[in-house]
């Protein structure tokens, strides 16, 4: 990329003081490159936290593992959701106590758990009996909680039923954590990613709330509801505030669970996404024939170096371009790799300039949650995505 692109600093910043998209305004990139505000992470940390009330927060480190992340977060007091051995090292490196780490996979190597263990994390979560005993065998004496298979999602992407254990199978799993010396130490489900509403926690916790009590009654001791993440982030369609969202969400926990004696809550998307936005280029704009309606629009970044999310269309990026303002037409947003699957928006297209050319810089908001993450190692020879911590 040549010269820096005047006119975004004012094009996403009209509330606050966007340090992001200040600095990919003022600078030029060779390459797609995310920028990630650490400040905009600490604002929207403490927004959250306040929200969330005696709810605490463990960060799911998937979202976005920059050292320089994690380090803001632990000085902030936050806990750490990690999915494999590698996230807690890094958890651990950059001075997370390991009392503050749960081990969040459901699907863990055997050797993973041991080190865990070693290392004094002390939590884990489960959905089956070959994982509880694998827990048994690996962290004896550990806390474990038990996640949920939850139905009728209202989130833009609902998760799938790769997680979590059916409603009839809690109470043997509960049984048999206590029978080979774990400790049933409480509940977890996810709402789906991007639940735009807190309303729309409503009809899980509907769900999730009698299986709580049921297992209470029978003897069980639960002291952890694990909420897990779906805090949404701004793609476009409004969403309520943190502070006001999370308050929200806490509200309808307390009238449905009670009087929890702890909480846990992993915002990944909803902490970081809003705090960066990557620079690009256009490579190509074309037609596919001279009476297409549609125009391809190619960026020099796709679905496999960072914008996985955009499968099924269910995250809509926004892009700013120097050229908003003028007449728009439909576009076909496409990545630059050889594979047919690299088309970022097709079903429903996207409005973009006329003006666009090959060459133009643009910038895609809110990419500060899982892109530097799902980036490849150099599919097709392009480079995974740079990152730039502020």
């Amino acid at each position: 990329m040549n010269a820096p692109l005047p006119g975004v600093f004012r094009a996403v910043s009209s509330v606050s003081v966007d340090p992001a998209a200040a600095y990919i305004a003022a600078n030029s990139f060779e390459r797609p490159t995310l920028v990630i505000s650490r400040d905009r992470v600490a604002q929207q940390y403490d927004a959250l936290h306040a929200g969330l009330g005696r709810a605490h927060i463990h960060y799911a480190v998937k979202a976005n593992p920059a050292p320089e992340i994690i380090r803001l977060l632990v000085r902030k007091g936050a806990g750490f959701d990690a999915a494999s051995r590698g996230e807690i090292e890094l958890c651990l490196a950059q001075g997370a106590c390991a009392s503050r780490i749960s081990f969040g996979n459901t699907i863990k190597r055997a050797s993973d758990v041991a080190f865990a263990h070693s290392v004094g994390v002390t939590l884990f979560a489960a959905d089956s009996v070959a994982e509880l005993d694998k827990i048994a065998t690996h962290a004896p004496g550990a806390r474990v909680y038990i996640r949920l298979i939850v139905e009728n999602s209202l989130a833009d992407w609902p998760l799938s039923r790769k997680f979590g254990c059916a409603a009839a199978a809690l109470p043997d799993l509960l049984n048999h954590a206590g029978a080979v010396g774990l400790v049933p130490y409480g509940l977890s489900f996810h709402v789906g990613s991007q639940t735009r509403k807190p309303e729309f926690w409503e009809p899980v916790l509907d769900q999730v709330a009698p299986l709580w009590h049921a297992a209470i009654a029978a003897g069980h001791d639960l002291q952890l509801l694990n909420l897990g993440g779906g805090f949404p982030a701004f793609y476009g369609e409004t969403v309520e505030r943190p502070r006001r969202y999370t308050a929200a969400v806490m509200e309808a926990v307390t009238a449905r669970f009670g009087d929890v004696p702890q909480v846990m809550a992993e915002p990944g998307r909803g902490l970081v996404a809003e705090a960066g936005h990557i620079a690009a280029e256009v490579l190509l704009v074309s037609r596919k024939s001279p009476d297409d309606l549609h125009r391809w629009v190619y960026l020099d970044i796709g679905r496999f170096s960072g914008l996985a999310e955009t499968e099924g269309e269910a995250i809509r990026y926004q892009l700013v371009t120097r050229h908003d303002g003028g007449e728009t037409g439909p576009c076909v947003l496409a990545g630059p790799s050889c594979d047919s699957a690299d088309i970022l928006y097709e079903k429903r297209p996207l409005q973009l300039p006329l003006a666009l050319r090959d060459g133009d810089r643009v910038m895609i908001r809110n990419c500060g949650a899982y892109t530097s993450s799902y980036s490849s190692v150099g599919f097709n020879g392009f480079p995974p995505l740079d990152v730039i911590v502020l």
